[in-house]
């Protein structure tokens, strides 16, 4: 049984250390923080960072392979550290709940939506009556802006778009009237106006039950729309710890800066910086600060002592020696000049009067669209747009489509193998989920091999060298090359695929939402190589996207879609500034940026984390 806690906050996580069940070395260190009733608490860093780890150990539960090995959680005034394995499940759902980044897996795909509700309230209330259950489950469903009707109850998870199947994984987290909910990145992949939905309603949620929310992501934009305090990791620490004013508007770690001068931005095209060099290993031993081999500011103190957590502001603390440091200035993009797409003779892709269909059902209207050599062209919009059908016509993925589809003056045919050996290796196609475009059982260097003896007749020694170069141009260490896709993480996969593509070095490279799964450091490394590689080769890029602020940074010319139609088009500056659709002007709104957010009190009276 758990032995009493004074229950300051509904959550107390005090110097939890966790570390490898083999007695290896730690990979949690100290982290300490509160989260009080109604109060939304945003935990960032990088992947690897220890976030994961973190937020689980608030279920009480820890990875196959670690252990804690110091410090407490306690949640609702009970040390989960104290509870029996019959507890901690029934803790589980009822008492602290946990929404996950991937409602396709998390659902059971057997069961219907009603079903799974039902379930979760039968489990942790079974003295409710069946009108009872029948009344929450209607009851939350609604809180979430989904139907409560028996159409809707009857269906199955496949049955749904990505987010109503987030909604439907929030409302069975909601069901219970839990006092504490995790957020493990819950709109990675969605699209803004989606994502907005899910976001305002994890918000009155967590306001309307008195719910204590931890909200875990690498999307600081996200993150300083919701969080009314912020913890930044890394590597297995908090490096900085206060409100969300204070991160976000006046960072002292310079890891936190890192991360912030690597978010793009709706009002200007910035010149996005990734953070130089790898996050360290967390299971590897280290002596002084963890941050000391990417520091801009690092000095022979840093590498010899371990920062303590300093507190620099009555609520802000920062784990750093020279956090008193400026940081230096970003450097603003100058606007690219480009000539509208009926006076572009030279295009190397022309979409025109492109029709598509499943089965017979048309889902593409009239597209009507080209991309320059050399340019990059973005295709934003709603998750069910079109915008990947169009891309999947391009790189020969989709066969039911009439109309004209040019690659550099010829006629594409619709499939693969209808297509020269040269139109296959001059179109390459990055796919949006690594999961499944990587082969589980070729090592990454074998699959990127394959590419440059396919495309390139590259063996032996100078493949391994090109390797090497691709490797680094996607911000990954060259051991990795041993490594299988399960071995790594859904950022270090994406990367992989990235650099797949790369190597066949295409005239045209198709990208269907190819950073939804990065950091963001990552994210501005993946997108300054493509700017790099646009200058040095003239490629030309199709860039699928939901992420209007990337748009801004990437693309030279953009194109809106709704409904299988494009309903604007134009250079950046031109639709981003004055937009003319109602709809472009709707997605603009919704799209969360850390400059728009409305500057705001502390939610609570705050407690010092440990130092």
């Amino acid at each position: 049984m758990s032995r009493p806690v004074a229950a300051a906050a509904v959550v107390e996580v005090r110097g939890l250390s966790v570390r490898l069940s083999n007695g290896g070395p730690g990979i949690v260190h100290d982290v300490s923080f509160t989260i009080a009733a109604g109060e939304v608490v945003g935990l960032v860093g990088e992947s690897g960072s220890g976030k994961s780890t973190v937020s689980t150990a608030l279920l009480g539960y820890y990875r196959r392979g670690a252990e804690a090995c110091g410090g407490e959680v306690t949640i609702d005034g009970r040390v989960l550290g104290d509870l029996s394995d019959g507890e901690l499940r029934a803790l589980r759902g009822a008492v602290v709940a946990y929404v996950p980044q991937d409602p396709a897996t998390a659902l059971n795909p057997a069961l219907r939506i009603g079903t799974q509700i039902q379930e979760t309230l039968r489990t942790h209330i079974p003295d409710q009556s069946s009108d009872e259950r029948a009344d929450r489950v209607r009851s939350v469903l609604q809180q979430v802006a989904l139907p409560a009707d028996p159409g809707f109850l009857r269906r199955f998870p496949h049955q749904l778009s990505g987010g109503q199947q987030q909604r439907v994984a929030i409302a069975i987290a909601f069901a219970c009237r839990p006092r504490v909910i995790v957020c493990d990145e819950p709109t990675t992949g969605l699209d803004v106006t989606t994502q907005a939905r899910v976001l305002d309603t994890v918000r009155d949620l967590c306001r309307m039950h008195d719910v204590a929310a931890l909200y875990v992501s690498h999307d600081l934009a996200v993150v300083a729309n919701l969080a009314d305090r912020v913890a930044v990791m890394y590597g297995g620490r908090i490096v900085e710890w206060g409100t969300r004013d204070q991160v976000f508007e006046a960072p002292r770690h310079p890891y936190t800066r890192g991360l912030l001068r690597a978010l793009p931005t709706l009002n200007e095209k910035r010149t996005l910086e990734g953070i130089a060099g790898f996050a360290p290993s967390l299971s590897a031993e280290r002596v002084g600060c963890d941050f000391a081999a990417r520091c801009p500011s690092v000095t022979e103190a840093c590498r010899g002592t371990l920062p303590m957590l300093q507190q620099v502001a009555p609520t802000h603390h920062v784990r750093c020696l020279h956090h008193e440091l400026a940081p230096p200035a970003r450097t603003v993009l100058p606007t690219s000049v480009v000539a509208p797409a009926a006076a572009r003779p030279d295009a190397i892709l022309r979409l025109d009067g492109l029709d598509a269909a499943y089965d017979g059902q048309q889902v593409l209207h009239d597209l009507r669209l080209d991309v320059a050599p050399g340019e990059c062209v973005a295709l934003v919009g709603e998750s069910g747009s079109g915008k990947t059908t169009a891309s999947r016509c391009i790189g020969g993925l989709h066969a039911e489509f009439s109309g004209v589809l040019q690659f550099a003056g010829e006629d594409l045919a619709r499939t693969p193998r209808g297509r020269t050996r040269q139109q296959r290796k001059d179109i390459q196609y990055v796919f949006q989920s690594p999961y499944a475009s990587l082969n589980p059982r070729r090592t990454v260097g074998r699959t990127i091999a394959r590419q440059l003896q396919l495309f390139l007749d590259l063996k032996g020694r100078a493949a391994e060298q090109r390797l090497q170069v691709l490797l680094e141009q996607v911000s990954l260490s060259r051991q990795i090359a041993d490594s299988y896709p399960d071995q790594l993480s859904g950022g270090e996969r994406q990367r992989v695929a990235i650099a797949r593509a790369l190597a066949a070095e295409p005239r045209l490279l198709v990208c269907d939402e190819i950073t939804s799964a990065l950091d963001v450091s990552v994210q501005a490394s993946v997108v300054e190589t493509l700017r790099d590689l646009q200058q040095q080769t003239g490629v030309s890029l199709l860039f699928v996207t939901h992420n209007l602020a990337l748009t801004r940074t990437v693309a030279n010319r953009v194109a809106v879609m709704c409904a299988g139609r494009i309903v604007e088009q134009g250079t950046v500056a031109q639709v981003f500034d004055s937009p003319a659709s109602d709809y472009t002007r709707q997605l603009l709104a919704h799209t969360p940026t850390v400059e728009r957010y409305v500057p705001q009190q502390p939610h609570v009276p705050l407690a010092a984390p440990r130092r």
